[in-house]
C-alpha cells in the first residue's frame, strides 16, 4: 500500500492504532483500503490519475453542499494522489439485488431500493448540476460527438470485427453519424453520472449513496436511466423496469414538464446506444481477453438488442439495422472456441487501418509503454500490432523479496528503493538497459513510429521489476520528453508520464 495514504491518515487522526483492510473489486487504476480504528472506520483511496482524483474530490464536495447522498471527502494529500473518504459500509445495491438477479423474481424490498435509487438519481442530475463548474469533470466536461463516435467505433472494432460480420465501412459510418446527431439533438444542462449501475450504489441505513461518479459530465438524463435499467446482466423484467421507470418519471415531473411519448422515444435511442457500448466492452473483455463472465453476458445483450430492433428503434438507420440483424445471427458458440491470437491480429489490423483512414494527415508522436511483470504469469502481450521493443529479465539482480522486511513492499516503496540502490547491482543492470532503450527510442522518433513497448520481469513482479520499469519510464520521459504509459501489472498500478519539452 502507498505509504502516503498511511501518512495522510496519521496526519488527520493522530498517531493512533489502526488496522488496514484491502477492499476488493476496485477500479483498475484505483486502490481502496478500509482503515479501522477505535472510533470507527474510513476509506482510503489511492488513484494513479491526479486529474481523475481531483474530479471526484471536487464533485463530491459540490454534491455534499447540495445535500446529495455521496461520501464526504475527509482529507486529501498535497499532491492529490490519495485521499480519505467517509465509509459507507460494505453493502452495495448490487449485493442487495442478488436474489432477484439470480431467480428473476424481485421482492418488494428489492424493487423499493431500486425506486429510492432512481429518485435520488433525479436529485443528482438536477440539484447536482446547479452551480456546478463542469470544467472540473474528467476527462471532458460534456457528452459530445467525439465521445459518442468513440463508443460507436469501439463497438465496431471490438465486437463487429471480432465476430467477423462483413459490412461497408462508409455506409455504417454514415448511419453512425446520423445516430450521433439524434443522441445529441437536445441541449442538456443536467449532470450525467455515466457509470450509473447497481455496483456504484451503496446501501447505508436503508438509503442509496452514490460512489464512483468521477467520470460524470454534462449530459442528457436518458443516458443514466438506460445504463441502470437496461444493464444486460441485471435480469430486470419488464414489470420491474416499468415500475422503477414510472417512479423516476414522477420525480422528473416535479422538476420539468415531461412529454411521455417524446421521453420514451428518446430513451429507446439511448438504450440502443448503451447496448452497443456494452457489446463493445463484452467483445474486448470476452471475445478478445477470453473472460467467461463477459462471454456469457453477450446473449443477454443480444436479447435486449433484438427487442429494440423489433420495436423499430433503428428504423431511421437502415444500413446500421441490417448490420445489427446480421450480427444477431452469429453462432457465438462456434466463435468462442477459436484462438485469441487470430482475433487479436484481426482487430489490431482493423485499428491500424482505421488510423490510416482517419488520421493519415495527422503526425502522431511516439508513445512508450513500460510494464513490470511476474515471469510466473507470463510476459505482457504487445497489442499494438507491431511487436517492437524489449523484455528485460531482472532476476539476476539481488532480490529484496528474500527478506521478510521487504516482502509486503514493492519497488515503489522507499525501503526497497534504498536496499536496491545501496546494493548497486540493479544500477549496473539498468545502465545497460538505458543504452538499449535510448538507441531504440531515438530511432523510433527519427522514423516517425508511434508505439514502443518495454517490459521488465522478475519472479513475483513486485520488487526488482517494478523498480526497473519505473526508473526506465522516468528515464525515457526525462531524456526524450515523450509520453510514457506505466503498468505495474501484478500490482494493478497504472500511470502516465505526460509529454514534456526537453529543449
Amino acid at each position: 500500500m502507498d505509504k502516503r495514504l498511511e501518512e495522510l491518515f496519521v496526519s488527520t487522526f493522530g498517531n493512533i492504532q489502526f488496522q488496514i483492510e484491502k477492499i476488493a473489486g476496485a477500479g483498475s487504476n484505483r486502490a481502496y483500503y478500509r482503515f479501522l480504528y477505535e472510533k470507527g472506520t474510513v476509506v482510503g483511496v489511492v488513484g494513479t490519475s491526479v486529474e481523475e482524483n481531483k474530479a471526484f474530490i471536487s464533485l463530491a464536495r459540490h454534491f455534499k453542499t447540495k445535500g446529495l447522498n455521496v461520501p464526504e471527502v475527509i482529507a486529501v494529500d498535497a499532491e492529490c494522489r490519495c485521499y480519505l473518504q467517509e465509509d459507507l459500509g460494505t453493502e452495495s445495491l448490487y449485493d442487495n439485488l442478488r436474489s432477484g438477479r439470480e431467480t428473476g423474481h424481485f421482492s418488494e424490498h428489492e424493487v423499493d431500493l431500486m425506486i429510492k435509487t432512481v429518485k435520488h438519481l433525479a436529485d443528482m442530475q438536477f440539484d447536482g448540476a446547479e452551480g456546478l463548474d463542469f470544467s472540473l469533470c474528467y476527462p471532458q466536461s460534456s457528452m459530445d460527438r467525439t465521445s459518442v463516435m468513440f463508443d460507436l467505433n469501439y463497438f465496431k472494432y471490438c465486437f463487429l470485427k471480432l465476430v467477423g460480420v462483413e459490412f461497408n465501412e462508409y455506409k455504417l459510418e454514415q448511419d453512425f453519424v446520423s445516430f450521433a446527431d439524434n443522441l445529441l439533438s437536445e441541449s442538456s444542462c443536467t449532470f450525467m453520472y455515466r457509470d450509473f449501475q447497481a455496483r456504484n450504489v451503496m446501501i447505508n441505513n436503508g438509503q442509496p449513496y452514490f460512489i464512483d461518479f468521477q467520470g460524470g459530465r454534462r449530459g442528457p438524463v436518458y443516458y443514466d436511466v438506460a445504463s441502470f435499467l437496461w444493464q444486460s446482466s441485471a435480469n430486470y423484467g419488464d414489470d420491474v423496469r416499468t415500475r422503477v421507470l414510472e417512479a423516476y418519471l414522477e420525480s422528473l415531473s416535479e422538476r420539468i414538464h415531461v412529454n411521455r411519448a417524446s421521453f420514451f422515444e428518446k430513451l429507446d435511442i439511448f438504450v440502443l446506444f448503451r447496448t452497443l457500448q456494452v457489446l463493445g466492452a463484452y467483445g474486448y473483455r470476452g471475445l478478445w481477453e477470453k473472460k467467461p463472465y463477459f462471454i456469457n453476458s453477450i446473449p443477454k445483450a443480444f436479447v435486449n438488442l433484438r427487442t429494440l430492433l423489433d420495436k423499430g428503434v433503428c428504423r431511421a438507420y437502415p444500413y446500421m439495422e441490417s448490420v445489427m440483424r446480421l450480427m444477431l445471427e452469429t453462432d457465438l458458440n462456434a466463435f468462442i472456441g477459436t484462438t485469441a491470437p487470430k482475433e487479436k491480429t484481426g482487430v489490431a489490423s482493423a485499428l491500424i487501418a482505421a488510423d490510416k483512414s482517419y488520421c493519415s494527415e495527422v503526425k502522431r508522436p511516439l508513445v512508450v509503454r513500460v510494464f513490470s511483470f511476474s515471469y510466473k504469469k507470463g510476459i505482457p502481450e504487445d497489442t499494438s500490432g507491431n511487436g517492437g521493443g524489449y523484455v528485460f529479465d531482472c532476476r539476476a539482480t539481488h532480490n529484496p523479496g528474500r527478506y521478510d522486511a521487504y516482502k509486503p513492499l514493492t519497488g515503489l516503496d522507499k525501503p526497497v528503493i534504498d536496499f536496491l540502490e545501496e546494493d548497486g547491482e540493479i544500477l549496473t543492470f539498468l545502465e545497460s538497459v538505458y543504452r538499449l532503450a535510448d538507441f531504440h527510442v531515438a530511432r523510433f522518433i527519427e522514423r516517425g513510429f508511434t508505439d514502443l513497448m518495454f517490459s521488465c520481469g522478475c519472479t513475483g513482479g513486485r520488487h526488482r521489476s517494478v523498480y526497473s520499469a519505473q526508473h526506465l519510464a522516468e528515464h525515457i520521459n526525462e531524456k526524450f520528453g515523450v509520453e510514457v504509459h506505466i503498468c505495474h501489472r501484478e500490482q494493478g498500478i497504472e500511470s502516465v508520464l505526460q509529454p514534456r519539452n526537453t529543449k
